[in-house]
């Protein structure tokens, strides 16, 4: 499966972003999916990941209560919602489809990834 993340930007401390992730090659309705960032010098880590039917979500503590994760099978799309954005959430941010779906995202792994989209938030 091939996943193409798009929607970044620069935006001001209190706005909102809506990046998307565009499926191809296969359907994305079997495979939990995920949102994951990457910051200058720092580790990639997953921030959102949804349920292969939508029913279940898993968010980092950092990002619970701004960030909202979904999907849309039929249009082999996953969105990352954010709101009231920080300084700190400065990442390139990455779409996956994860090998398995976890309330705990720190145990999420991924084979399948996207390219980044440079998300920049000023203060």
């Amino acid at each position: 499966v091939q996943l193409q993340a798009s929607g970044g930007g620069l935006v001001q401390a209190g706005g909102s972003l809506r990046l998307s992730c565009a499926a191809s090659g296969r359907s994305i309705s079997t495979y939990p999916m995920a949102w994951a960032r990457q910051a200058p010098g720092k580790e990639r880590d997953f921030v959102a990941a949804v349920r292969y039917n939508g029913y279940s979500t898993t968010y980092a503590d950092s990002v619970k209560g701004r960030f909202t994760i979904s999907r849309d099978n039929a249009q082999n799309m996953v969105y990352l919602q954010m709101d009231s954005l920080k300084p700190e959430d400065t990442a390139v941010y990455y779409c996956a489809a994860a090998n398995f779906y976890s309330d705990s995202i720190d145990h999420l792994t991924a084979d399948y990834w996207g390219q980044g989209t440079q998300v920049t938030v000023s203060s």
